[in-house]
């Protein structure tokens, strides 16, 4: 029970790394608050299956893109259990193209939830975990924001701009007792790989020197460390999560 009482908030939590972080978070104790941008079966069966453990769950559906989803969904974590002690910035999304195609849009929306989003809970946080003077923020990157793919300029670009953003923060608010570091998980099992053809998949692992494809929960399992007190002196780091794919 590394996260016992603690009140941990998961944006894009509703399936995948997201939902694997805020389960692992909840059979360790914690209080956990889940996000999605809008009701779905999906989230509500999420916020079910983390209730089953016996931890205390809320969904709030909120744009974090936005400031005022932001807002809103910090206070309702305040409000609902008295504070907020971890922070992950999960939610992403993709509009992969190669960039000669990319539309402006395409990069807009990515960048709008990748980067922006976190920004607004950040700054949204920030106030509720200096009155404490604790805090541990957990921003989830990729590899591809340190090594690039085609077709992912924008989430790739994200992605990386993620990471700079995770070392100001860790910067900015040390003093106040507030962590943050950048999680940056390789090629992930998940419903998108399941489709994949063998031929495909095997393309992706001969670049893995582990030989396979990561799990949500070894993702989980990291967070759930740098979201307790056993990481208390790490702070600005980025541990890759991808099998050696970017050594």
């Amino acid at each position: 029970m590394k996260l016992k009482d603690k009140v941990c908030v998961v944006t894009g939590s509703s399936k995948g790394i997201g939902k694997a972080i805020a389960l692992e978070f909840a059979k360790n104790g914690a209080k956990v608050v889940i996000n999605a941008s809008a009701m779905s079966e999906r989230a509500e069966e999420t916020l079910k299956e983390i209730r089953e453990t016996g931890a205390l769950c809320e969904l709030v559906c909120a744009d974090i893109s936005t400031a005022d989803g932001a807002k809103m969904l910090i206070d309702t974590a305040v409000e609902k259990f008295g504070g907020v002690d971890v922070l992950v910035n999960n939610a992403g999304i993709t509009r992969d193209t190669l960039m000669l195609r990319m539309s402006e849009d395409d990069w807009e929306k990515v960048m709008d939830v990748n980067l922006k989003g976190p920004f607004n809970c950040i700054k949204a946080v920030s106030r509720v975990m200096m009155k404490k003077k604790c805090g541990s923020i957990i921003n989830i990157s990729s590899v591809v924001g340190i090594i690039g793919n085609p077709g992912q300029a924008n989430y790739s670009a994200s992605k990386a701009g993620l990471i700079g953003l995770t070392k100001t923060t860790a910067k900015e608010f040390a003093k106040k007792g507030i962590r943050a570091n950048a999680v940056a998980p390789g090629f992930i099992q998940s419903d998108m790989t399941e489709i994949l053809s063998d031929e495909v998949k095997e393309s992706y692992l001969s670049n893995i020197p582990l030989g396979r494809f990561g799990t949500g929960k070894e993702v989980a399992d990291l967070c759930v460390f740098l979201a307790s007190d056993s990481s208390a002196y790490i702070t600005g780091q980025v541990i890759n999560v991808d099998g050696g794919l970017a050594m």
